[in-house]
């Protein structure tokens, strides 16, 4: 008789672990900035409205918000978003006044906050269903972030 049995288990530190599926955001260079909006909204209506509201949101949800340069991210799902620059570990202090919540966040969780309502609002206005996916691939990447219950708390 052999011993060729297997074990019942396997000792967790001999399993190799599958890594999950991660969506990640990559800084736009300075070079691609001006081609963002039309590669990434161009065949959404009015999308040329979109960066504009996007900063309306901020100031609407921030009242420490007084303008500033965003930096604009790609995802690898084909999602896009933009973000304020911060400086270090700053916080940024928002409050939705449509459901109550407020939360303190990153500058780059502010900005997926602030791009989710707009892209829902820009999505609902112009029934664009190329709007929608967007929303949803930015929501993905928001559902992973370490920030996500603020995120989420913020667009409830």
């Amino acid at each position: 008789m052999t011993d060729n049995t297997l074990p019942l288990f396997t000792p967790a530190e001999t399993v190799p672990v599958a890594a999950p599926h991660q969506i990640a955001a990559t800084q736009v260079t300075d070079e691609n900035r001006i081609g963002f909006w039309p590669q990434h909204f161009g065949s959404i209506p009015q999308w040329i409205t979109l960066e504009p509201h996007i900063f309306a949101w901020m100031d609407r949800l921030c009242a420490d918000y007084s303008g500033g340069v965003w930096n604009f991210y790609t995802l690898s799902n084909g999602g896009a978003f933009m973000a304020p620059e911060s400086e270090g570990d700053e916080t940024w202090s928002l409050f939705n006044d449509m459901n109550g919540n407020s939360a303190a966040m990153s500058a780059e969780a502010a900005g997926i906050a602030v791009c989710l309502m707009t892209y829902s609002h820009h999505a609902c206005r112009t029934e664009s269903d190329a709007m929608t996916e967007h929303y949803y691939r930015l929501r993905d990447y928001a559902l992973s972030h370490a920030e996500c219950n603020a995120i989420m708390h913020i667009i409830d």
